[in-house]
């Protein structure tokens, strides 16, 4: 298995860098994941702008060279790993911008007749490991479920994703919030899994 690890975060000195820090540690000690790529956005100084005009056309979004090293990345991952912090119940504006870009049209999916296009990833994983202030509940109970019906409905199955795991996790600045429960977890995780 090939793993692709994008990462979220502004600061190493997190605890969302303490999980991506705890997803290589089990990937390292798998034995079914043979490679593992990391992705920093932010340290990659990613631009999550989506620029058009006449020279830099939506509709050629899937053949952007800016992007091309990306796209590569997906294609050659069989398993994409996403952490990040849920803001103000999505995520972060960064994140968002490096989907618009790279699930594009002719890329992740392709227009057919019909109400839904043909998915381009299908074969591959998803998972979801993310953060945030609040309960654990609160996007269930709260915002019925916005963050994974985005992620999951909208967009992984939308582009043929229909393996997807997600992990929530709530208090993650409080005392209270088991932190080093939840890192365990998130290392066992992928010690473990096969695909």
């Amino acid at each position: 298995m090939k793993l692709l690890v994008i990462y979220t975060y502004p600061n190493h000195k997190s605890l969302n860098y303490a999980f991506l820090q705890k997803v290589i540690q089990g990937s390292n000690e798998n034995p079914n994941i043979k490679e593992l790529q990391i992705l920093d956005l932010y340290e990659e100084n990613f631009n999550p702008l989506l620029v058009f005009n006449e020279q830099k056309r939506r509709r050629d979004m899937h053949i952007d060279p800016g992007t091309e090293k990306y796209r590569r990345q997906i294609m050659w991952a069989d398993k994409i790993v996403f952490i990040y912090p849920i803001w103000w119940g999505r995520p972060p504006a960064m994140l968002l911008g490096y989907i618009d870009q790279m699930f594009a049209s002719n890329f992740a999916y392709r227009d057919k007749k019909g109400l839904f296009p043909e998915g381009l990833l299908k074969g591959k994983s998803v998972v979801c490991v993310s953060t945030m202030k609040g309960p654990t509940h609160y996007p269930l109970l709260w915002l019925h479920n916005a963050h994974k019906i985005l992620m999951k409905r909208a967009l992984f199955n939308f582009v043929g994703i229909k393996k997807v795991k997600f992990f929530e996790f709530g208090n993650m600045e409080s005392p209270k919030g088991n932190q080093r429960k939840k890192l365990e977890r998130i290392f066992q995780y992928f010690r473990r899994i096969r695909n």
